[in-house]
């Protein structure tokens, strides 16, 4: 049995959200790096490899952030080479499957050009930041351009979003929970998440 494709379910999903409801962030420094202590705690008590190869990442994310480079599939490439500890990081040859098989993401002809074109829409000025932030997220999470660290990929994203103006969270932990595409209210609450984690202060 063919499994539905989960990225055009998100497509729909992402263009039917209201995204404009999401919090308005303030831009007040935490004592911490939520991103870098999650990083040099729980990731590197796991893997320190894996740390490593995160922090040089993110030090390239922020980097990128600091000089308003715009986003796109270069710039996440470059980032993933350094998280997978390889020469090359290319956008996936065919179709990927996620969640156990529930979910399968389609490639197309189109699907790289659909996954520029929302990468652009991180700097759209009338769609509040949290939801920008969360939007790119599940958008590298179900395009899933990468063949191996998807999930890490999507985090370094949404930081590297709130980084351009600049934002940082103190924690990113409860972020990292299963979504599914077919979940406009688990999206929506992401981005109500962000403004929660904006909000506190470690």
């Amino acid at each position: 049995m063919t499994v539905a494709d989960s990225l055009l379910v998100w497509l729909r999903v992402r263009r039917e959200a209201d995204w404009r409801r999401a919090p308005v962030l303030r831009r007040v420094p935490p004592a911490s790096d939520g991103f870098r202590t999650w990083c040099e705690g729980p990731v590197r008590r796991r893997d320190p490899v894996r740390a490593e190869r995160l922090l040089a990442a993110h030090a390239l994310a922020l980097a990128d952030a600091a000089r308003r480079a715009p986003l796109d599939f270069n710039l996440l490439a470059g980032w993933q080479r350094e998280i997978l500890g390889k020469a090359e990081a290319p956008f996936r040859a065919n179709d990927a499957y996620a969640k156990a098989g529930r979910e399968r993401y389609g490639l197309t002809s189109h699907t790289q050009a659909d996954f520029a074109s929302c990468l652009r829409e991180t700097t759209d000025p009338d769609v509040p930041l949290a939801a920008r932030a969360a939007r790119a997220y599940l958008d590298v999470a179900f395009f899933h351009p990468f063949a191996d660290g998807n999930a890490r990929a999507a985090l370094l994203t949404l930081v590297h979003v709130l980084a351009r103006e600049d934002i940082v969270l103190p924690e990113v932990g409860p972020l990292q929970t299963t979504r599914y595409a077919d979940d406009p209210a688990g999206a929506a609450d992401l981005a109500t998440l962000i403004g929660v984690l904006n909000r506190r202060r470690h």
